[in-house]
């Protein structure tokens, strides 16, 4: 008996992603479908490569196609990806798919640090990945890639001098670390280090990306009005750590995106520096900035948790010698693959519910 591609879509149409709750056929997924007799073969296309459910999909595909055709059927699925976008036709920077602000609303919680994992944990998944460095003042990201002493290039399209970024674990990278020198301090008002961020979201050539971080400075500022009245951010990450006086600084954060006239979807919470283990004692947890602040200030507004990264001694060394820690075996890496996966399921969730995003209009 032939199988004809319609019993194998009816087939299919009963698996779901987990994610967007609609079926893989209704939403596009199931691609380059070829029937040859018993054999079947087709393309399974998630939103994002981090996708941690990947294999629970492919299963469900084997299992709903088994129980339709039986067992004796001979399968061929390639489990492929095409990040999602709400930035059709965008103005500027239309070759990045995804825009996301790094936040924490108050220093010291480890954003840089957050921002720079978390870009490498993406683009060790084989997305393509760019991180803007926007605190002027404070700049940290060079550091932490290892490129102190790396200086962009500069190249003229139609005219125009355009930046290529520096590349550096598979993420491109800019900051005003880059152009200034490293012992002088950066002393701007605000508008000129608006203008620096400007210059870094339009005159850089970016090329295509799945995902654009930004990691934003300390508080609800110049910079934070100027990134979202110069592109539409598809959404924002709030970072903090569980203690009282941080939770209060990062609530101002989150409030800010939250506000009608700004209204940027909050991805969620990443509660850093969330316990302590010590190497020799893998299975003990000290929660030493108390426990759950993060999770709590997520459930609060009615936002996703996105994951705890512990405090251990590997972390702050690897950002000393510009190495991330997500490169390394350990506890580390695991809780920062975990982030990027948590992080790519919610934009594509994000992308497929909600509208797309607007650049913002705001007069203050």
């Amino acid at each position: 008996m032939s199988v004809s591609k319609e019993v194998v879509l009816k087939a299919l149409s009963t698996v779901e992603d987990p994610d967007l709750k609609k079926d893989l056929v209704t939403l596009g997924m199931i691609q380059g479908l070829e029937i040859d007799g018993k054999k079947i073969k087709f393309k399974v296309v998630l939103t994002t490569p981090a996708c941690p459910l990947k294999e629970v999909i492919k299963n469900n595909c084997i299992e709903a196609l088994e129980t339709a055709l039986g067992e004796d059927i001979e399968l061929d699925i390639f489990m492929t990806s095409n990040v999602t976008t709400a930035r059709d036709n965008a103005p500027l920077l239309p070759k990045v798919k995804n825009i996301i602000a790094i936040a924490s609303g108050k220093g010291g919680v480890g954003k840089s640090t957050t921002s720079s994992n978390l870009a490498v944990a993406l683009a060790n998944t084989g997305a393509k990945v760019g991180l803007i460095d926007a605190d002027i003042s404070g700049p940290s990201i060079p550091t932490m890639f290892n490129v102190e002493a790396e200086q962009p290039s500069v190249k003229q399209v139609d005219g125009k001098n355009v930046i290529i970024p520096i590349e550096q674990y598979g993420v491109k990278l800019i900051s005003i670390g880059f152009l200034t020198p490293a012992d002088s301090a950066v002393v701007w008002r605000g508008p000129m280090a608006s203008s620096a961020l400007k210059q870094f979201i339009g005159d850089v050539e970016w090329g295509e990306l799945d995902y654009l971080l930004i990691d934003l400075p300390p508080g609800t500022s110049d910079i934070h009005l100027t990134m979202v009245q110069t592109v539409p951010v598809t959404g924002a990450v709030i970072v903090t750590t569980p203690q009282k006086v941080a939770l209060a600084d990062a609530t101002k954060g989150l409030s800010m995106f939250k506000q009608p006239q700004i209204n940027v979807p909050v991805l969620g919470v990443v509660e850093n520096m969330a316990y302590f283990t010590p190497e020799e004692l893998p299975n003990n947890k000290y929660y030493l900035f108390g426990k759950e602040g993060g999770r709590k200030l997520a459930e609060k507004f009615g936002v996703p948790f996105l994951g705890e990264i512990p405090i251990v001694q590997t972390i702050r060394e690897s950002g000393d010698i510009g190495y991330p820690a997500v490169l390394r075996e350990g506890i580390t890496k695991e809780a920062f693959s975990e982030l990027a996966e948590n992080i790519a399921r919610q934009i594509a969730i994000r992308n497929a519910a909600q509208t797309k995003t607007e650049v913002v209009q705001v007069k203050i």
